[in-house]
């Protein structure tokens, strides 16, 4: 595709990198060990863009990513995607994992049972390996079945998928952490006063 630009933007993860053509955003790059290597995967997966100054709508885009990845809640569903060369069963997978809410997450039979395709969960998750939108497309947010991690594509694997799930204060498993409230492991967290008899 031509007519594709880029940028390299600092976030509390490390500098990523935004594509963006006419139509929206094309592709986000999560940080590698260095900028260097961030830039040079970008270029490799975009080889006809061009390093540009952002759009506002791309600012704006950018600004939301990185107040998300700095804990922010932030809803990025209205960022505009350029998912023109992206197979129609990718784009409505990453329609409706766009919906999960940060903070949220789904297993890959859940996002599969709201496409009405519950027997396509294993698809589900190869679709989501192809997620060019990363952060836009939380794809970081749909686990396996039972809360386990799942897998994840980006630099640093399964370890920067829970890292993202930990920014965004999801719980990724049903036991009970310290602060569930009194009781979540059988004591209370706050003593009873004592009766005086």
């Amino acid at each position: 595709m031509t007519g594709q630009s880029f940028a390299l933007f600092a976030t509390p993860i490390g500098r990523c990198g935004i594509v963006w053509a006419a139509r929206g955003i094309c592709g986000v790059q999560l940080p590698e060990a260095s900028e260097a290597r961030t830039r040079a995967r970008l270029m490799r997966r975009y080889p006809h863009a061009r390093e540009a100054s952002s759009p506002p709508q791309v600012r704006h885009a950018i600004e939301a990513i990185a107040a998300l990845l700095a804990g922010e809640p932030r809803d990025l569903s209205a960022i505009a995607l350029n998912m023109e060369d992206v197979p129609e069963f990718d784009r409505r997978v990453f329609e409706a994992a766009r919906c999960i809410a940060a903070g949220s997450t789904l297993s890959y039979g859940e996002l599969a049972a709201r496409l009405g395709e519950r027997a396509l969960a294993r698809d589900v998750g190869q679709a989501l390996g192809r997620n060019p939108f990363p952060i836009i497309v939380p794809c970081h947010r749909v686990l396996a079945a039972g809360g386990g991690s799942g897998g994840f594509s980006a630099n640093g694997g399964v370890a920067t998928k829970l890292r993202l799930l930990t920014i965004e204060r999801a719980r990724t498993s049903d036991a009970p952490t310290l602060f569930d409230g009194d009781d979540a492991f059988g004591f209370a967290l706050k003593p009873k006063a004592r009766s005086r008899s």
